[in-house]
């Protein structure tokens, strides 16, 4: 049936990660929609049915809207530029007989994602205040807070004031995050003065408190005569201690008040307020009570809010190691650069230096910013980035990366890109937004928490009533122990923590073994992973190529591989570098002239030359141009034989040449696959090289498995059919030429060097070479998710058992109630316990290997792709 494509500008479209956004808004109207992206163009194609009535061009514009991406005028569209061959050859594994690349994510990428450091947060509810205020916003698409991080992320074009403005009104306080080094050391200081302020003054209170509780089993006078003043004075230390140590509990209580909100500090302030007050009324008052209800609680009020405090400090002390990981990486960011300007050496301040800065290294030292070696020769450790043990050599010419330490030679370089900019600038900062992302299992978390701490009030008042009414005497002191108790004990503190936690401690595990998740939505979905679909070309292969056959049938063949390297000399894809190499190198040919150069998406490369037209690629690419096979067919069938991927050369429309490539499998691929298969995973391979090559390379690995001769929008079918058949599917390819099928699945791996088209069009990116990391990977989100569900559990089961216990279900069996000390110690006794619980996953250790050894170290060395 002949479909109608519908087709949109969207300024705001940056990367594959949009487009996928885009496309879920949409199918989530129409889900036989196609929906295709060039975020270059900030075009979107979306084909539909002529006749269908669920997605016609309002209800596009308005899903669009919806999902953050309003349809509208390029911004700039003077910005476009011709699409060089790297930057057009979008087609994935098909150019396994045709170089590829892809362009690098577009420098505006992140110029809608605004991350603040919140302060004042104590609670679930907090976190709920603050995410309402920011959804609330004029501009803001999307608003994430993280408990654990205490930041929060904010997708839209609302300025940083307007945020800020925005957390300020419902009584809190934010910062634009500029520097991630620079927010997580403002933050690890504010924590250790936090800690330091509430261990003394969990001591302070204490201290006062445990003698009180004591000496109330020895000497507890009547507040008559000499004993009411023992009791006024007793009165007037633990407000001293409510109005010190406890003191933000009763200020963050009253600004919530105002707002007409509540939170963590509202539930600690009513009922030690209430159990304070009630006491000196007892005090004043106490020969014209009842002597049933005489009790007299300041114990109680310093004990709790002493045991709360000290509950916070230990929290504190625990949540301090949840982000080490992070930590590490900004340990590998030098402080200082030596740059040489107008002749002279000088060290400077790193955010000081600039591109195209000359920066020198001296032996032994870690290079401060990515760059190009412009004099000398050393070997470069780059283990900390790719996982490669052993050192590179770089010479004149070659990239290096900050972060990474120089061996014995010194090295001159030229920056090329500096700041936030570097290659372990982003991978910090994907480190840090993933840590404050949220899995949607936090969802429920979240929608409780939005009206817990009301609920709570309401109970405490009903449990006081019913004591009230229908209790035993003494009815007040009854009423007034449960309700206090209640109110102490459900603070969901536990419940705020219990998502973000694990979410932080998992993403840095994960960047421990080389392996960067974007978001919590990616850690959540790996785990649910059943069909893995796996590129070939540096996936599974090397992904370095060299030239083994080659059959010239021209008479001239420098002339002819002259023309091969003049068509291949300017991308930076494996193949291409491998025939330049065999070209120039092996051969001597020097790259002839060619003009009106050209890519074909899935085919390969044309241009004219004086000899005529030129077409390089695949065996469809030159029949689809009606050139004629036959005369290479027998070599073509030997080269096929011998599992080698054929580029093929026709000059003025007669075949001239045929290449064969072979791109050795991976040392450690079939282990790989093996222990994904035993983690339960279906395994596919698709690939665009002919069937012989992908047969000989399942059969190398033990996929049986295979997709052959497919073109880009394939593998995007095919995807889209295994998730329709009912699997949860996740891709692992190269990150670049595979952009649209990452995209498309459920959870996108790009194995490779984690370049800005990876990092975006992804959910997780593979530091590492290896296909091990997406094993741990998966394991790791496995562990990470149990050990949510675990605290979740807790949380919820903690406030479900402890509130009817507080509020006196028991008293009929028991005869007591549960004391308001208690229940403070119980409170912050379920948030230890969650951390304490997520700090198990910094035991997490993968599986190990099919061969016995571990994916911390990547066997080959990645390929370098295009940035």
């Amino acid at each position: 049936m002949t479909q109608q494509t519908l087709t949109r500008t969207v300024p705001g479209m940056n990367c594959q990660g949009c487009v996928k956004r885009m496309r879920e808004a949409i199918q989530a109207l129409d889900a036989n929609a196609e929906v295709i992206g060039t975020p270059d163009e900030k075009r979107l194609d979306v084909s539909v049915d002529p006749d269908s009535t669920a997605l016609d061009d309002d209800a596009l514009d308005q899903a669009l809207t919806d999902a953050g991406f309003p349809p509208g005028e390029p911004e700039n569209e003077s910005k476009s530029q011709p699409e060089s061959d790297d930057a057009s050859r979008t087609s994935g594994d098909s150019v396994d007989a045709t170089p590829t690349a892809a362009p690098a994510a577009d420098a505006t990428a992140d110029a809608t994602t605004t991350r603040l450091a919140v302060s004042g947060m104590t609670c679930a509810g907090c976190v709920n205040s603050v995410q309402k205020a920011l959804q609330g916003t004029a501009g803001v698409t999307s608003a994430m807070v993280n408990f654990g991080t205490h930041t929060a992320e904010v997708t839209g074009n609302a300025s940083e004031d307007a945020l800020v403005s925005a957390v300020q009104g419902v009584g809190y306080d934010a910062k634009p995050i500029v520097d991630v080094r620079e927010a997580e050391e403002t933050r690890a200081a504010q924590e250790a003065r936090d800690y330091k302020k509430r261990l003394q003054g969990s001591v302070a209170a204490l201290v006062l408190a445990v003698p009180l509780m004591a000496s109330m089993f020895f000497f507890h006078p009547e507040p008559v005569g000499a004993g009411r003043l023992y009791w006024l004075v007793i009165g007037a230390l633990t407000l001293a201690v409510m109005a010190f140590p406890g003191r933000h509990f009763f200020t963050g209580a009253w600004k919530n008040a105002r707002r007409h909100q509540a939170n963590m500090d509202t539930l600690i302030a009513m009922g030690t307020g209430t159990a304070w007050l009630y006491s000196m009324a007892v005090v004043f008052f106490g020969p014209w009570l009842p002597e049933a209800a005489r009790g007299i609680y300041f114990e109680a009020s310093a004990m709790v809010i002493g045991l709360i405090l000290l509950g916070n400090a230990m929290e504190l002390k625990a949540r301090g190691r949840t982000s080490d990981a992070l930590k590490r990486l900004l340990d590998l960011q030098a402080r200082t650069a030596r740059v040489i300007r107008d002749g002279e050496e000088q060290e400077i301040d790193i955010d000081a230096v600039r591109e195209d800065d000359r920066v020198r290294v001296r032996p032994g030292e870690r290079l401060a910013v990515d760059g190009e070696v412009t004099e000398g020769e050393s070997y470069i450790d780059e283990s900390m980035l790719t996982g490669e043990p052993d050192p590179i050599n770089k010479t004149l010419g070659d990239d290096v990366s900050a972060g990474t330490v120089n061996g014995k030679g010194g090295l001159v370089y030229r920056a090329t890109r500096v700041g936030n900019d570097t290659r372990l600038g982003q991978i910090t900062r994907q480190v840090a937004s993933a840590q404050g992302s949220r899995p949607p299992i936090g969802d429920l978390a979240d929608k409780v928490s939005s009206v817990f701490v009301p609920s709570v009030m309401i109970i405490a008042v009903i449990t006081a009533l019913a004591w009230f009414n229908f209790g035993v005497e003494a009815r007040v002191i009854h009423m007034l122990v449960a309700a206090t108790s209640v109110l102490i004990i459900a603070c969901p503190c536990a419940l705020g923590l219990a998502t973000p936690i694990s979410t932080m401690i998992g993403v840095g595990k994960a960047a421990e073994h080389g392996v960067l998740v974007r978001n919590g939505e990616a850690l959540q979905t790996a785990s649910k992973l059943t069909a893995l679909v796996v590129d070939k070309t540096g996936t599974l292969t090397e992904g370095n190529p060299r030239v083994t056959e080659a059959e010239v049938l021209a008479d001239n063949e420098q002339h002819v591989l002259g023309l091969v390297a003049a068509l291949e000399r300017g991308s930076e894809h494996p193949l291409a570098t491998a025939l330049t190499a065999y070209c120039e190198e092996e051969k001597g040919a020097k790259a002839a002239a060619i003009r009106d150069f050209d890519s074909v998406t899935g085919g390969g490369v044309k241009a004219q030359s004086d000899a005529g037209e030129l077409l390089l690629g695949n065996a469809a690419l030159l029949e689809d141009a009606g050139i004629d096979l036959a005369a290479g067919s027998d070599s073509a069938q030997a080269l096929e034989d011998k599992a080698r991927t054929i580029v093929y050369l026709a000059i003025g429309g007669e075949l001239a040449a045929l290449f064969g490539v072979s791109d050795p499998v991976r040392i450690d691929a079939k282990s790989a696959i093996a222990r994904l298969q035993k983690d339960g995973l279906h395994l596919i391979m698709l690939t665009g090289d002919n069937r012989h090559t992908a047969r000989a390379v399942g059969d190398a690995v033990g996929i049986d498995d295979f997709r052959a001769g497919l073109k880009p929008e394939d593998k995007h079918a095919e995807i889209e059919r295994l998730q329709k058949e009912g699997h949860t599917v996740g891709m692992v390819g190269d990150g670049i030429n595979d952009a649209p099928a990452l995209a498309r699945a459920n959870v996108g791996f790009a194995i490779g060097q984690g370049t800005d088209v990876a990092i975006e069009s992804a959910g997780m990116t593979l530091m590492r070479g290896s296909l091990h990391g997406v094993a741990t990977a998966i394991e790791l989100s496995q562990a990470t998710l149990t050990n949510i569900k675990q605290n979740l559990a807790g949380a919820f089961g903690y406030n479900a058992l402890c509130i009817p216990i507080a509020a006196g279900v028991f008293y009929p069996l028991t005869g007591a109630l549960l004391s308001p000390m208690i229940a403070g110690a119980a409170m912050s006794l379920s948030s230890i316990t969650v951390v304490s619980n997520a700090n198990r996953l910094r035991l997490f250790a993968p599986r190990g290997t099919a061969d016995g050894s571990t994916d911390t170290q990547a066997h080959t060395q990645p390929k370098e792709e295009a940035a």
